[in-house]
């Protein structure tokens, strides 16, 4: 039988053999270009090339110079708070949605396309209408305003300590409608036998998503979690639309930084830096989440 079983381990590397061979050119693509450009991001960031790319090492040196410079420190301080609200207010919000969808109510394909609609404009899109909402002028203050409420000020996007949270807003507007989607997929894997079973026992519906129908969305989640954290790291486009980085540098986050650096500073060395401590992010994002969907399920089989 073992012998059987070993015979036949060789043929195993020739099924679907066209499908292997037509993904030839994509694996290396992704082996030259992706991780070929990341070992060379890499490499020269322990080097101090300006305009154009030279391999003269300064060792840890931009390193250093990117930990003390303060426009840096405030785009770390931006990105930790916009990601930590993103990640929870997504999550919550998303899933709230969905739990209202999976009752099935009237006319639940028109609200699911309103709810994802923002999803399908570019952030470049959303970040100008946010602007335009926000802006003081003839936007949410300006309506307010005019209902009688002379005193109301709302105007994020002009005061630096809170000019993240405005960004933050027209975020969960463009994204929530995805994690709804997600989460409804999930709500509408659970067996309805569940539902009949928890109803029988009497378990209130709160109690009955807490411990028993997240649980079971367990996957979902982690998915969840990690397209929404690999859009929160790379957010760029959305800051510049809506306040190009200011007031000031109130409003930096990294892949600002990196653009600016490489392309305008014309600093390369400094840029490859920021952007490696980047890639460093991504990795304790996805490392963890390798292990729980791989590693972890191998141990508990």
């Amino acid at each position: 039988m073992t012998g059987q079983a070993k015979a036949g381990r060789p043929f195993k590397l020739f099924r679907n053999l066209n499908s292997k061979i037509a993904s030839i050119p994509m694996i290396l693509t992704a082996m030259v270009i992706f991780l070929g450009g990341t070992i060379w991001t890499v490499v020269y960031s322990f080097t101090n090339s300006k305009l154009l790319p030279r391999l003269n090492f300064v060792g840890i040196e931009q390193y250093q110079r990117l930990w003390a410079a303060p426009r840096w420190v405030v785009s770390i301080e931006n990105l930790a708070i916009y990601g930590i609200l993103s990640l929870i207010f997504s999550l919550v919000i998303g899933f709230m949605l969905a739990a209202l969808m999976d009752q099935k109510i009237r006319f639940e394909n028109t609200f699911r396309t309103i709810f994802l609609y923002p999803f399908a404009l570019s952030f470049i899109v959303t970040g100008l209408v946010w602007q335009w909402i926000l802006n003081p002028e003839f936007g949410v203050q300006a309506v307010v305003r005019s209902l009688g409420w002379t005193s109301f000020s709302f105007d994020p996007l002009y005061t630096s300590e809170i000019v993240i949270y405005g960004v933050l807003i027209a975020a969960l507007w463009q994204g929530t409608g995805l994690v709804m989607c997600l989460m409804l997929a999930g709500l509408r894997g659970i067996d309805e036998d569940i539902w009949k079973a928890a109803r029988v026992d009497g378990i209130p519906m709160w109690r009955t998503y807490l411990f028993v129908i997240i649980p079971m969305m367990r996957p979902v989640f982690i998915t969840t979690l990690v397209i929404i954290a690999s859009g929160i790291v790379k957010v760029y486009d959305l800051v510049v639309a809506q306040t190009s980085g200011g007031p000031g540098i109130s409003s930096e986050v990294p892949a600002k930084y990196v653009y600016d650096y490489m392309f305008q500073a014309q600093n390369l060395g400094q840029g490859f830096a920021a952007s490696t401590m980047m890639l460093v992010t991504v990795a304790i994002i996805i490392i963890p989440w390798a292990y729980l969907e791989f590693g972890g399920g191998r141990k508990r089989g």
